[in-house]
């Protein structure tokens, strides 16, 4: 099964400017978790380079994920 999703990260914008991209990643996690019903999800190293690009005061406004399931696995990679 292969998916995009597109998430919102308007919320890591009401933490201070030093811990948004932070706050973006757990915004990342928790949206997953609750879609594909996981308890951890893991995020591939295009994703966190894409919310941590623009230093960790200025995260994107929305990044688009491509999650695909094969079998017990799941794989979150950043959406072209």
């Amino acid at each position: 099964m292969e998916k995009i999703y597109t998430i919102p990260l308007r919320d890591a914008f009401k933490a201070p400017r030093t811990k948004r991209a932070n706050k973006a990643v757990k915004i990342v996690k928790r949206f997953l978790a609750e879609k594909l019903k996981l308890e951890d999800v893991k995020l591939d190293s295009s994703v966190n380079n894409a919310l941590w690009n623009r230093s960790i005061g200025k995260p994107p406004r929305r990044i688009k994920v491509e999650v695909t399931r094969e079998g017990d696995s799941t794989i979150v990679k950043l959406a072209e």
